[in-house]
């Protein structure tokens, strides 16, 4: 089994920043990649930012350069660091990780979910 839980979210200010966390955990042999998705009440989910182990980022379309993503690939967790939010923003925010089962077949793992929200 594995875990995956975020944390961070919350009430900000249109300009505001907020940084979210989430960590994966339990019977993992290895992770290939860890993001960020959200999803907005009446939209699909989307992706906000993917990171992996060697480092390479994949944004979402319309966020690079207001928000970047790290890791800790000792930790398994991954960060997201939002700056300049908007109202456009608010959303449930999702952390992924695609845990390698076997050197054919990965596995994604979903968190519950961050609420951030972004008024005035």
């Amino acid at each position: 089994q594995v875990q995956v839980a975020e944390s961070g979210g919350g009430l900000v200010q249109p300009g505001g920043s907020l940084r979210l966390s989430c960590a994966a955990s339990g019977s993992i042999s290895s992770i290939s990649v860890m993001g960020w998705y959200r999803q907005a009440p009446g939209k699909q989910r989307e992706l906000v930012a993917t990171i992996t182990n060697p480092g390479i980022k994949v944004y979402g379309d319309s966020l690079k350069g207001r928000f970047t993503i790290s890791r800790d690939n000792a930790k398994n967790t991954v960060y997201l660091q939002m700056n300049s939010l908007k109202p456009e923003d608010t959303a449930v925010y999702y952390c992924n990780a695609r845990v390698v089962l076997n050197p054919r077949v990965t596995y994604d793992y979903w968190g519950q979910g961050t609420q951030v929200t972004v008024s005035s």
